[in-house]
C-alpha cells in the first residue's frame, strides 16, 4: 500500500498535531514534545538522527525498530537505527537497491507492507527481511519545502502490524521529524564549514611563520620563502603545512640548543 503525503514548509501546525495526539495517542504527543526539544548540542548529526529514530519507535504503534535514511545526491547517505536488527535489514535494502524506504524517498509516498516475504514489489529484499524475522514495514518520506530529504523505515516482527491508525500517526510524526532532520543537517554543515575554515586559518598561520623563519635565515623575500617551502613540499610529496611545522620545530630546537650552550 502507498499513500501520498503533502509536503510541508519549514514550520508545521503544532496545535493541530497536539490535538490529534490528545485524541489518538499519548505516546505520539510525548514523542513530538521530545522531538521539539531536540537539538544537536555537542552531539553530531548521526547521534541526533538516532534520537529521531528512538522517538519514532515510541510514537508509532507496533514499531519494534526504526531506521532513518538521509538522501544526498539522490543516494542514501546517513543511515542510523534505533536497534541492531534494523541496521541488518536496512543494509540488505540499500545493498540490493530495492525496498520500501528507497521507494518512499523516490516517490514521496508512504509505503506499507504487512507480509514482506510475499510482497512482489521487492522480492529479493522481502524474502531476506522475512528470514530475519521481520514481516511488517512502514516507510515514511521525510518531506520539507525543499523536497524529500530522506525517509523513516519502521519495522515490526509481527505480520500485518501497521494499520490505518499506525500509518496516520506515523505520517504526523514524520512532518516535524523532517524539519528536525533538515535543521540538524544545516547545523552539521555549518559546523563542518567552520571547522574547515579554522583549520585553513591555522594552517596559513603556521605557513606564514615558517616563511618568516626562512626569510630570517636567507634574507629572501616573502615570495621566495614561500616558493622554497613549496619546493620542499613537492619534492617530498608532503603537505605544505607539514613542511612548515617541521621548519618551525627545527628552529625551536636550534634556539633551545643555543640557550643551553650559553
Amino acid at each position: 500500500m502507498t499513500r501520498n503525503v503533502d509536503p510541508v514548509g519549514d514550520e508545521f501546525d503544532e496545535v493541530a498535531i497536539r490535538g490529534l495526539a490528545d485524541e489518538q495517542d499519548v505516546d505520539l504527543r510525548e514523542s513530538l514534545a521530545a522531538l521539539s526539544q531536540l537539538s544537536m548540542g555537542h552531539d553530531g548529526l548521526a547521534s541526533m538522527l538516532v534520537h529521531v529514530a528512538e522517538f519514532a519507535v515510541r510514537a508509532i504503534p507496533g514499531a519494534d525498530g526504526v531506521g532513518v535514511m538521509v538522501v544526498h545526491d539522490d543516494r542514501p547517505d546517513t543511515v542510523v537505527a534505533s536497534a541492531e536488527f534494523v541496521r541488518s535489514v536496512d543494509a540488505i535494502q540499500y545493498g540490493l537497491g530495492e525496498g520500501p524506504c528507497i521507494e518512499a524517498a523516490a516517490d514521496a509516498k508512504t509505503v506499507v507492507s504487512g507480509s514482506l516475504g510475499d510482497d512482489r514489489r521487492w522480492p529479493r529484499f522481502g524474502v531476506s527481511a522475512s528470514k530475519l524475522g521481520v514481516h511488517s514495514v512502514l516507510s515514511l518520506p521525510l518531506l520539507t519545502s525543499n523536497g524529500v530529504i530522506g525517509a523513516l523505515n519502521v519495522y515490526a516482527y509481527q505480520a500485518e502490524t501497521f494499520d490505518e491508525r499506525a500509518v496516520t500517526l506515523g505520517e504526523w510524526y514524520a512532518l516535524p521529524a523532517a524539519i528536525s532532520v533538515q535543521n540538524a543537517q544545516k547545523l552539521d554543515h555549518a559546523r563542518r564549514v567552520t571547522g574547515q575554515l579554522e583549520a585553513a586559518l591555522t594552517s596559513r598561520a603556521v605557513i606564514d611563520r615558517a616563511v618568516g623563519i626562512v626569510m630570517s635565515r636567507s634574507g629572501c623575500t616573502p615570495e621566495e620563502g614561500f616558493d622554497a617551502l613549496r619546493a620542499i613540499s613537492q619534492k617530498e610529496n608532503r603537505k605544505l603545512s607539514v613542511v612548515a611545522v617541521r621548519v618551525i620545530d627545527e628552529a625551536v630546537r636550534r634556539a633551545r640548543a643555543r640557550r643551553t650552550e650559553h
